[in-house]
């Protein structure tokens, strides 16, 4: 999944969708609906970008990710995306999770900043009891008394959720890192420990950006990742076979 923090023109959406999908990502992302730390920072464009997001779907055949902020919003973004994001900051926003249990959207729910992980299996839970079985997990990183990074990326989340829960858990690099060169790096840590998927920030000019452009990859820096990446695929099967094994043995060390 890779696109733009924020939607912030028809042109840096389409842009960007086209060169991830060539570079081969899946999945755009793009908010809409920016919840933002300062009021004074952009908070998105709303329903037209959501639109946008729309328009470059249809124009690539990406899927699309973006955030829901609150429960009366769920309707409203369920007509346009494919997948409803959870943002860190709502991971226990319980009315938000109950109406996205009805929404009947898969939910990619992330963990919480500050949160341990039975407490986001606990958000899951109350996604899955009100319906929606639809649901991906993220690590985001969480926050610690370490500043060299934006967060601490918790690699051990993914084989940890991987073995006491059958849902697929996908890794946010770029909050984790918070400075693009070294996304690249978690990006590979993932991959060898099995993570589902990627969730990266991919800009036209990064330096313009009007959310996270410091984290944010450029079209060259993403495409070279995504070739670099697919050496540690064959790793990472390696390691969930052996893991199975391990598991069915009855244990492993």
């Amino acid at each position: 999944m890779a696109g733009p923090c924020a939607v912030e023109s028809e042109s840096q959406l389409l842009q960007t969708a086209d060169a991830v999908v060539a570079a081969g990502a899946r999945v755009l992302r793009g908010g809409a609906f920016k919840p933002r730390s300062s009021p004074y920072s952009f908070q998105g464009l709303g329903v037209e970008g959501l639109k946008l997001l729309a328009k470059a779907r249809e124009r690539t055949g990406l899927a699309i990710v973006t955030e829901v902020m609150g429960p009366e919003d769920v309707g409203l973004v369920a007509e346009y995306a494919d997948i409803m994001q959870v943002g860190t900051r709502s991971m226990e926003n319980y009315s938000l999770l109950e109406a996205l249990g009805k929404c009947g959207r898969p939910v990619l729910l992330k963990r919480g900043m500050s949160s341990r992980l039975e407490e986001l299996l606990r958000s899951a839970q109350l996604i899955a009891a009100n319906g929606n079985s639809q649901i991906i997990l993220c690590e985001r990183g969480i926050r610690t008394f370490e500043t060299a990074t934006r967060n601490t990326l918790d690699i051990a989340a993914v084989p940890v959720l991987k073995t006491v829960s059958h849902l697929p858990v996908i890794v946010d690099p770029s909050h984790a890192a918070g400075v693009r060169s070294i996304v690249p790096a978690l990006a590979r840590a993932a991959a060898a420990v099995g993570a589902d998927g990627l969730l990266i920030e991919v800009h036209p000019a990064p330096e313009k950006a009007l959310s996270d452009g410091e984290q944010s990859l450029t079209f060259g820096q993403f495409r070279e990742m995504m070739a670099d990446l697919r050496r540690y695929v064959p790793l990472s099967r390696g390691y969930e076979d052996a893991h199975a094994r391990a598991f069915v043995a009855g244990g492993a060390d």
